[in-house]
């Protein structure tokens, strides 16, 4: 199986709808159900934003996006979000992206720290997280409301090494 990293393209709205509105990639994000096309499309416009996408055989299997900071005194820091499909969490694609993401932050994007949040429940995350360097810095209570209920998140960051 070859995963193949690339930048994120306007058609490629219709794809990353459909995985966010997965119930675990849904889950472990910050995404509301039913997003509409017009949404995503929006998203992948957006300055600042440096999303890739994985794909395996043509399928679109995953996505990551660095949020760069926009304030001059914090342009060395980029926000990470990404989100695997359902049917391919645990079979790479996490950590195809994250290699991808992170040469692009050190070796083009001069990023020297770069941040996340995680669920507490979401421990496959956290250990994909902790294998690509990052480490918690803190825990946000009551940080999302999600199905039902609010969650507490982890902070976590990586400095470039």
């Amino acid at each position: 199986m070859q995963i193949t990293v690339r930048h994120a393209e306007p058609t490629d709205a219709p794809a990353l709808r459909d995985l966010y509105a997965m119930p675990n990639a849904q889950a472990g994000t910050l995404q509301l159900p039913y997003p509409t096309l017009g949404q995503w499309q929006q998203r992948l416009e957006k300055s600042g934003l440096v999303a890739l996408v994985a794909e395996v055989e043509g399928q679109l299997v995953g996505q990551i996006a660095l949020h760069v900071e926009p304030n001059p005194r914090r342009k060395h820091v980029a926000g990470i979000g990404m989100g695997v499909r359902d049917d391919w969490a645990g079979k790479g694609v996490g950590s195809a992206l994250m290699a991808a993401a992170l040469d692009l932050a050190d070796n083009w994007l001069n990023l020297h720290r770069i941040e996340l949040t995680v669920y507490p429940d979401n421990e496959a995350a956290q250990v994909l997280y902790r294998k690509f360097g990052f480490t918690p810095e803190g825990r946000a209570r009551d940080f999302a409301f999600r199905q039902g209920r609010y969650v507490d998140a982890i902070y976590m960051a990586r400095i470039r090494p």
